[in-house]
């Protein structure tokens, strides 16, 4: 039987009109499926946890309920050392205030004397930006909000998909036919394996960066040095983006509470050798090795998912996009997708042989290998 082919302007206008209904439906889903995504990933995570239990013989639910119970205990910690911290900068508000209000004078006086800005004119121009980010304040306030939906969601949906894991399992491989049966399988426990890698692999990255981030600002005499030590690692997670902004918010304090300007180049300095570390050393030897993702396709997801989803879009673009190569580079007709959005360069052109890396396992799939 002869298979009809369609023409292309056919095809890319149905792909093109496909595009935007999902978009549209991630836009407007957003409060549904953020959680989702969310618990999805974390049950993961938590899978090999779980598994441990029940071959202790422990029943299936109160394997789970253990399982949620540490992964709560570690969470509860992490979040009461930052409250912990954020209290105790909220205690010197004030101080910092006043002495922001004074640099913020200095910075007036110097803008009316060089570029001939009045006071009068500097405030009208400033309410006249806050005015225009009214939205974008809404939208961030927003996000908060919708964090807090997520972690009281968070546990109920890990919950069912640890519970419902067969299920789920199972209906994947009837949606397939039945010779590939072996596919599927082999895809999903590469997937799973590599899934797993990766995400311990970004959190072994985040506490040695925070634990770097913080030498480093403790040695500067930098205010709350903990604290943003730890911010700046939770904001490495965002490629390029959260790295440029974990850079200001420790120049700020140090603007604020310091004189003079050392303090602040010594930052510079210290995150971009940090920086230089993270990417050269950590990344390539603790986070997955086999879910590379070019700088390209990284700052455009991280901006997409933030233009989608806000905050949580940001932080769950990088792990979606690494799950899609995940799968795009065990799926024949999805491979040359998989090459577009990695960091493996071709050695040549146009149809010839790729080059490829020889990646030598990363200690994080060392780590899910030998569970």
């Amino acid at each position: 039987m002869e298979i009809k082919q369609y023409p292309f302007y056919l095809k890319s206008t149905v792909i093109l009109f496909g595009l935007i209904l999902f978009t549209y439906i991630l836009l407007n889903l957003q409060d549904i499926l953020i959680p989702i995504a969310f618990a999805l990933i974390i049950s993961i995570l938590l899978n090999p946890l779980y598994v441990r239990f029940t071959h202790l013989k422990i029943p299936k639910v109160l394997a789970i309920m253990l399982t949620l119970i540490i992964a709560l205990v570690f969470m509860s910690a992490i979040f009461y050392f930052l409250s912990s911290q954020i209290i105790k900068l909220g205690e010197t508000l004030p101080v910092l205030k006043e002495k922001f209000s004074a640099l913020l004078v200095e910075l007036q006086q110097w803008l009316q004397s060089n570029f001939g800005l009045t006071i009068q004119k500097q405030i009208q121009l400033l309410n006249e930006g806050v005015d225009s980010n009214k939205a974008l304040v809404g939208r961030t306030l927003g996000s908060v909000l919708g964090i807090v939906g997520i972690l009281l969601l968070l546990p109920v949906y890990i919950f069912l998909f640890l519970f419902y894991k067969p299920l789920i399992v199972n209906f994947l491989f009837e949606v397939f036919a039945e010779e590939n049966s072996k596919k599927v399988k082999a895809v999903l426990g590469q997937t799973k394996s590599a899934i797993q890698s990766y995400i311990i692999g970004l959190l072994i990255e985040a506490i040695i960066v925070a634990a770097l981030n913080t030498t480093a600002l403790l040695i500067l005499g930098v205010e709350y040095a903990i604290l943003l030590g730890v911010i700046g690692a939770l904001l490495n997670m965002l490629p390029y983006v959260g790295g440029i902004v974990a850079i200001i918010l420790p120049v700020l304090m140090a603007t604020v509470t310091e004189d003079g300007y050392t303090t602040q180049l010594g930052i510079v300095g210290a995150y971009a050798l940090i920086q230089f570390i993270d990417n050269n050393i950590l990344v390539p030897r603790i986070v997955s090795s086999k879910v590379q993702i070019n700088a390209l396709v990284s700052i455009l997801v991280v901006l997409l998912g933030g233009a989608l989803w806000g905050l949580s879009g940001m932080f769950l673009s990088i792990p979606t996009i690494a799950v899609m190569k995940i799968i795009f580079d065990r799926v024949e007709d999805l491979k040359p997708w998989g090459k577009l959005i990695g960091d493996e360069i071709p050695t040549r052109h146009m149809g010839a042989i790729w080059g490829k890396r020889k990646h030598s396992p990363s200690l994080a799939e060392k780590i899910v290998k030998g569970n």
